[in-house]
């Protein structure tokens, strides 16, 4: 009896779906991922998360869609970056436009926190829904920075760095104590142009005076009572009652579906002809490094390989069904060489086939390196770009070890072999090939800036300079050609390669699981395109240690460094 009245149940909810009304749903509390999982931890770890892509393609669809008659989207505390942020504010107001309801809910927008970003996602919703016992964190927009000198300075820890130039803060929160006036100037700005954002939408979504919704934000943060009687949101209300009143409007037994299933059973409904000519996407996500894209099971975060993301470039510009490439982005940067490597590999495909890049929440500093040469730049306003400068140097560890008692010798030959030992600082000497391998990698940085732009040398390092820039900002400046998301960056590739409105687009590259088992033949190979598990010794603190100047390759669990020969 039970199994038959499953599979009853089962046949009338398939029914359901096909023939009555459909109220979509999205669950932001688990956050979304960029992009298809590119190794088999990742694709482990993003197993329940849905994918940005799946919700961008799954309300563009449902606009037209008659079945679909609203949308309702829980809004959590699990934060999400402002670009992204952004493109989903985007998709609800094309989706918004087309008659259709839209309802934010949330149980709160910050407990005892910041929640402006959050309730900026929900003011593109036609009506906001809060519990009762929330809140309504409309605060404003700050970015802290903290300054280690001092500290490291009591540990007997100096560090002793270069940049180009001014703007090129990161290796500030070691070398100095307070902001310096560029770096603040830098900062202030974008926190200026953020909020600039912030309000603009907030008071269209709401239909507010943007200076009230100024006044607003200095006002922050509200109860929900208060934020209810400020317009800031249209009823208290929990989940049961919130739901209740969706469907009623729906009308008939309407039936909840996810946003990213529905996307998901229109593509199979739809399968694209697998020889049919359309847009490869190419996903470049996390720091730049040269060998294979990974995520390490330590916790180290994903990394974009320069070996992987080459192959997948070459194998879509031999690939004669793909017409146009659009270029995923989401990177703070990383190694110099790497992101030459990806360069030259964007620039070689622009030759054959247009190249569309599509900016996520960061693409700076070695994110814009690979992103520059594309035919197209397109980016949020939010997104944080450029930060075109280089800097190098290392921790001195010298009067620290001598406090505890620690003496260190080096027998070496070669008047430089031993520069790079955190154990005593640079000569000189050596400090004029720091300042000459600065000065080279910022020159050919600028330089390869000014030719894929189209500025001139004086023009790019003006916008240079290590600063970094909102998307809003760098279009002004000519950094990036057009703001928006990565629908709009498709559509653009679609138009570039004379394609039609409908024309597939394949991540890249898709292999059948004959490729992923027997490995690539060789680097031309499209299965050499293939990320992996990788082990950084550092783990979770990869990123500090990259920062503090730490070899990547020596780590807590590994021989120290000076049993190392290079």
């Amino acid at each position: 009896m039970d199994a038959g009245r499953a599979i009853f149940e089962t046949i009338d909810k398939l029914r359901q779906r096909r023939t009555g009304p459909l109220v979509l749903e999205l669950d932001l509390t688990e956050g979304i991922t960029e992009g298809p999982p590119a190794d088999p931890l990742a694709a482990v770890l993003s197993m329940r998360k849905t994918r940005l892509a799946d919700v961008l393609s799954g309300l563009k669809r449902a606009a037209q869609d008659s079945k679909v008659k609203a949308l309702v989207v829980k809004i959590g505390s699990n934060p999400l970056g402002l670009a992204m942020t952004q493109e989903l504010r985007q998709a609800v107001v094309g989706f918004r436009a087309s008659g259709k309801l839209t309802v934010a809910f949330a149980e709160t927008f910050g407990e005892f926190g910041g929640g402006t970003v959050p309730y900026y996602l929900a003011s593109a919703f036609e009506r906001i829904y809060l519990q009762p016992s929330g809140d309504v964190g409309l605060t404003g927009v700050a970015l802290e920075q903290r300054f280690f000198k001092g500290a490291l300075t009591k540990l007997g820890v100096g560090y002793e760095a270069g940049q180009r130039h001014e703007y090129k803060t990161a290796v500030n929160t070691f070398t100095q104590d307070h902001m310096t006036e560029p770096h603040r100037e830098s900062m202030s700005r974008i926190v200026e142009s953020v909020t600039d954002s912030l309000v603009a939408g907030i008071a269209e979504g709401r239909r507010l005076d943007p200076g009230k919704v100024r006044e607003l934000i200095d006002r922050g943060p509200f109860t929900g009572a208060e934020a209810q009687e400020a317009g800031l949101v249209d009823e208290l209300a929990y989940r049961d009652e919130v739901y209740e009143e969706i469907k009623r409007s729906a009308g008939g037994e309407a039936h909840l579906l996810y946003v990213s299933k529905y996307a998901r059973s229109a593509a199979v409904k739809k399968l694209p002809n697998p020889m049919a000519d359309g847009v490869a996407l190419i996903h470049g996500t996390g720091m730049i490094k040269g060998g294979r894209s990974g995520r390490s099971p330590l916790g180290g975060g994903g990394a974009m390989g320069s070996d992987t993301i080459s192959a997948a470039f070459r194998a879509a510009r031999r690939d004669e069904h793909v017409k146009a490439v659009v270029f995923r982005v989401d990177s703070p940067g990383g190694s110099y060489v790497a992101s030459d490597t990806v360069w030259r590999e964007v620039t070689l495909t622009r030759k054959v086939k247009p190249v569309i890049v599509s900016m996520g929440d960061l693409a700076a500093s070695g994110g814009y390196f690979v992103a520059m040469a594309a035919d197209v730049i397109v980016a949020q306003p939010g997104t944080l770009t450029g930060s075109i400068g280089v800097y190098g140097g290392k921790p001195v560890l010298s009067e620290m070890l001598e406090r505890i008692g620690v003496n260190s010798e080096i027998v070496s030959e070669g008047a430089n072999a031993g520069m790079f030992s955190i154990s005593r600082g640079f000569s000189p000497e050596q400090w004029a090939r720091v300042n000459a391998w600065l000065d080279r990698i910022y020159d050919d940085f600028v330089g390869k800036v000014a030719t894929s732009r189209n500025l001139t040398r004086e023009r790019a390092h003006e916008l240079a300079r290590g600063r970094v820039w909102t998307g809003a900002d760098a279009q002004a400046g000519g950094l990036v050609d057009e703001l928006g998301g990565l629908e709009d960056a498709l559509a653009l590739a679609r138009r570039r390669a004379e394609l039609a409105d409908d024309a597939p687009v394949r991540t890249y590259p898709r292999l059948n699981p004959l490729e992923r088992l027997r490995g690539p033949e060789s680097s031309e190979d499209k299965s050499a395109a293939l990320a992996r598990i990788r082990l950084d010794a550092w783990g979770p603190l990869a990123r500090l240690s990259a920062e503090l100047g730490l070899p990547a390759a020596a780590g807590p669990l590994l021989l120290p460094e000076w049993y190392t020969i290079r």
